[in-house]
């Protein structure tokens, strides 16, 4: 595929999006904001990258107010960060269990999750999108238009999904979801657009 072509295809694309699924995400995390809920992010390789990307963003630039100790912040952490429980659980209990066991420890009702799948397809995703779904959390997914997301889709309050099937391509449109999410949130909470 030529440059060109690439551009023009993830350009193509982001006029499809779902902008309601995208605003109901900026929703979702601005009330896990406002009432304090735990927000969990995960997903292998890539999506694991974007994972951490969005604690990083998102618990360093959504803090309310200024001052020590008077400022509120999101509580949101990646799944994928902490090397030595992610390698146990894959050891000692099977791989497919790595989010599920760190989510067992710690979600509770109307917690925000958000799982992040560009095939949709991944065994330890989908077990624990099936588990939060159980536990009551509010459940975002990151996906695409891939036969094989169909499964992920089903098990989310809002499914962010990508137009497309090339990985590349659905790894580059959600790291922008990622950051209009950030932003939309960011403008919500503070009244300050374009920091």
């Amino acid at each position: 595929m030529k440059p060109i072509e690439y551009v023009t295809t993830v350009q193509g694309a982001l006029g499809r999006t779902d902008f309601a699924a995208v605003s109901r995400a900026i929703e979702a995390f601005e009330t896990a904001f406002r009432e304090e809920r735990q927000i969990f992010a995960f997903g292998n390789g890539a999506s694991a990258a974007l994972a951490s990307h969005m604690a990083t963003d998102a618990g360093k630039l959504l803090i309310a107010d200024d001052g020590f100790g008077g400022r509120k912040r999101l509580r949101i952490q990646s799944l994928n960060d902490n090397c030595a429980w992610l390698t146990a659980i894959g050891n000692d209990i099977g791989y497919e269990a790595v989010f599920t066991e760190q989510l067992a420890n710690f979600l509770r009702p109307k917690d925000l999750v958000i799982g992040i799948s560009g095939s949709g397809g991944s065994p330890n995703v989908l077990r624990a999108l099936e588990f939060a779904k159980s536990r009551g959390a509010m459940i975002i997914g990151f996906t695409s238009a891939r036969p094989t997301a169909e499964t992920m889709a089903g098990l989310c309050d809002v499914c962010l999904r990508v137009p497309l099937e090339m990985m590349e391509q659905i790894e580059d449109v959600h790291v922008i979801y990622h950051h209009i999410i950030v932003r939309g949130v960011y403008d919500a909470i503070t009244g300050q657009a374009g920091r």
